[in-house]
């Protein structure tokens, strides 16, 4: 069944790459609603978190609609998937979600203290029927059908530096895994670009407590949260913009250095054919509960 949070819950910080400051409510919202994003400074304008709304995408994901911006949206979108939340109304008064410290955990813990509701609504996934592949260059990232129903990642990234050099991950998204092994992935910058990224209008509202610092030779700024946090942090964005979809998918998706222009292309190419998937639901078997059957829709 579609699920909502209990109670809303609020949020303030700063904007990571804007530096402005901002206040945030999460709200529940009705089954069937989706996640919509609402400028209460801008007399409460709506921007419903779907492909067709993908805005600027860069060092972020950002969403536009009729000229009304909202930006760097994936962790808390990643958070909200991640737990399995599929309605939820967000009211902010600025144009750039906070960052708070970098991940999606302070989503996660803020959302669990609430709880989270069930709604009378059943959940429709998209299922993966045909391969779909994004190339640029070396980047890539595809989809793929999967035989047994479930949402799984395999990211690589390669970066020139001692602490990251090649690092693969392969994990199946359950909320429990979610919680403990994505969510508390930070994000993470390099201390020699800051100079250069400010200069272009990014990164204004950056610091050691939202980040993890890289100088040329290690970490700034105390300890990792797991070795491989880096590209942990990967999957979290990754889940956070496949969240543009509009419903959890079922299928393998693949991707190697991409990031969130190649995550948001592979959003738009799903969208726009609507043979490459299809609408299915999830029924728990009684016997096992881990185990599903899979019901496909028209």
């Amino acid at each position: 069944m579609e699920q909502t949070i209990r109670a809303a819950v609020d949020f303030s910080g700063t904007g990571l790459h804007s530096g402005a400051p901002v206040k945030m409510r999460v709200l529940p919202a009705p089954a069937g609603t989706g996640i919509v994003f609402r400028r209460t400074d801008l007399d409460g304008f709506e921007v419903e978190a779907i492909g067709r709304n993908v805005a600027k995408v860069s060092y972020a994901t950002s969403l536009m609609k009729k000229g009304v911006f909202i930006s760097t949206t994936e962790h808390l979108l990643s958070a909200l998937i991640g737990l399995g939340i599929d309605n939820a109304l967000v009211e902010l008064d600025n144009l750039e979600l906070p960052i708070l410290d970098g991940s999606a955990l302070p989503y996660v813990e803020a959302f669990q203290r609430v709880g989270i509701k069930p709604q009378r609504r059943q959940r429709t996934y998209m299922r993966i029927l045909r391969p779909v592949e994004v190339r640029d260059g070396e980047k890539f990232i595809g989809v793929y059908p999967t035989d047994e129903p479930g949402y799984l990642v395999s990211y690589n990234i390669f970066f020139q530096h001692p602490m990251i050099q090649r690092q693969s991950v392969e994990v199946e998204l359950t909320r429990d895994f979610y919680k403990t092994d994505i969510a508390p992935a930070r994000t993470f910058g390099f201390l020699h670009e800051a100079e250069q990224l400010r200069k272009l209008g990014l990164i204004r509202g950056a610091s050691e407590q939202n980040a993890i610092v890289l100088t040329k030779t290690g970490v700034a700024n105390g300890a990792l949260r797991y070795a491989d946090e880096f590209v942990r942090h990967k999957v979290l964005d990754l889940i956070g913009d496949l969240a543009l979809l509009g419903r959890q998918l079922l299928g393998r998706v693949v991707a190697d250095r991409a990031g969130h222009a190649m995550h948001t292309a592979l959003v738009t190419r799903l969208l726009r054919d609507k043979s490459l998937w299809e609408e299915a639901t999830f029924t728990p078997a009684k016997s096992a509960p881990q185990a599903v059957a899979v019901e496909a829709r028209p």
